[in-house]
């Protein structure tokens, strides 16, 4: 904490009419954005970084991750959704102890801040117990990021562990208002007549916290869901529908009246099997959007791959609408400077943060990341900004990272990070999860087969309602 003033920036402001600022110094002091102009003068003592040849831009912020699955990264390059949901939902999900949850906890958190992801939410649908709880917002808390703390529990019915008292004292105890520790709750909705869900929501209503839910997933949860939250009230501005992707219009419009938004997981839907990225669907409907990479199980943990990966989704399917028309894309509809808005102001605007963070203006919170890397020949020229962030910077380009007035990552270095200490933490849960389930079925369970038996349209063991489709 203290001053730290960026020299000569191209600033990204990404507020409301997207200024660019060639040339500029940017003051920040203790956990604000103090100044930004041209030649200021800084407090003394103040560290100077010499942002030259660099973007200055708001942090990223990722609305839909499961950090507690980042120890098993690459895991399941090669799973379906199905695959998936198998492994974690039906069958080893429930090998993870307290300190496996710690473990991926603290290995995503640091590795999004490495990426410029300043805010992350732990879409933590792995806390069997308070006592996983406890360890996801230890692990929270050990790490200098922003982070929102989504507790979920894939094991039982959200009806079930949000009236556990044990849930409440968690929620009594843990969540006290910290500026860098946010809350929601993350549960789905299978679409059962009956609508267990609804004690769930109440819950979150009575508490006061967002719900984020995963929406419009084929085989999983699509319209039946959406209709009942919407007749029983529990579809709000707060809510985050994360994926989207198998809605009918009318769910859609149910999501734009209440003033919704929808986290898109590109790479994972493109991959898994969700339904097809619905960025054209949200933009005809009104829909405000926001960007998440869902699972360093399968994919990569940062958000340039999201910005990229869902321009060339969009365009894809809108070139391919048009060759079966027999006709020819001229100019595209979704533009670079339009998914980095996603990755950055999309999220704080999802998460009810846009008046702190996702823009770099006076006053907000200081939580910036400076593009610069002089030793690589793609770092220059940067003629279109927004373009050179979507398509051609990745991780390696990020020189600092700043998280409340805070360096967390300086010189292309995150500051702080036991690299060694972090490691030996996701060795020791590789090893449990290869002990409990065996060598064997380690091995196999990177490309598993799936028991006819368990191959169903509702992954979900809480339930045994039956859509009757997608078998």
């Amino acid at each position: 904490m203290g001053a730290v003033i960026f020299r000569n920036a191209l600033v990204l402001t990404m507020d409301d009419t997207h200024t660019v600022l060639p040339g500029t110094d940017v003051l920040i002091v203790d956990e604000r954005i103090a100044e930004i102009g041209v030649g200021l003068t800084a407090p003394e003592g103040a560290q100077e970084i010499d942002a030259t040849g660099g973007i200055l831009m708001p942090g990223m912020v990722d609305t839909h991750r499961h950090m507690w699955q980042t120890a098993m990264r690459g895991y399941g390059a090669d799973w379906t959704l199905t695959q998936y949901f198998v492994w974690y939902y039906l069958e080893s999900g429930k090998h993870f102890r307290p300190e496996d949850i710690h473990a991926g906890n603290v290995l995503a958190a640091w590795e999004a801040l490495d990426a410029g992801v300043t805010t992350t939410v732990d879409w933590s649908h792995g806390l069997q117990t308070t006592q996983h709880a406890d360890a996801a917002a230890d692990a929270l808390g050990a790490v200098p990021g922003r982070f929102v703390l989504a507790y979920g529990n894939i094991q039982q019915g959200p009806w079930e562990w949000s009236a556990a008292p044990e849930f409440r004292d968690f929620v009594s105890r843990r969540i006290t208002g910290n500026d860098l520790l946010g809350f929601q709750m993350a549960f789905d909705v299978t679409g059962d007549p009956t609508f267990p869900e609804k004690a769930a929501f109440e819950v979150a209503r009575d508490l006061g916290v967002p719900v984020t839910t995963h929406a419009g997933v084929w085989g999983a949860t699509n319209d039946d869901g959406i209709r009942l939250m919407h007749e029983h009230g529990f579809m709000t501005p707060q809510t985050v529908y994360v994926h989207a992707a198998t809605l009918a219009p009318d769910s859609y419009h149910r999501i734009a009246a209440t003033g919704g938004s929808v986290s898109v997981s590109t790479e994972s839907e493109q991959s898994a099997g969700q339904g097809y990225p619905p960025t054209w669907a949200l933009r005809e409907h009104g829909i405000p959007v926001s960007l998440s990479m869902d699972t360093s199980v399968w994919w990569s943990g940062d958000l340039f791959s999201a910005m990229r990966t869902t321009l060339g989704a969009d365009r894809s399917r809108m070139h391919m609408q048009a060759h079966e028309r027999n006709e020819t894309v001229t100019h595209v509809h979704l533009r670079a400077e339009q998914v980095v808005d996603w990755a950055t102001r999309g999220g704080s605007r999802a998460l009810g943060l846009d008046d702190r963070i996702g823009s770099v203006q006076t006053g907000k919170k200081a939580d910036v990341v400076l593009l610069k890397n002089d030793a690589s020949p793609v770092m220059f020229p940067i003629l279109n900004p927004y373009g050179h962030v979507a398509f051609q910077a990745q991780r390696g380009d990020v020189h600092t990272v700043v998280v409340n007035g805070r360096i967390v990552k300086q010189d292309g270095r995150l500051v702080g990070f036991d690299a060694a200490k972090v490691r030996g933490d996701v060795e020791r849960t590789v090893e449990h999860l290869i002990a409990v389930m065996g060598p064997e079925a380690w091995e196999k369970g990177m490309n598993p087969d799936v028991p006819e038996t368990k191959v169903t349209d509702n992954p979900y063991t809480y339930t045994d309602w039956d859509a009757g489709s997608a078998q």
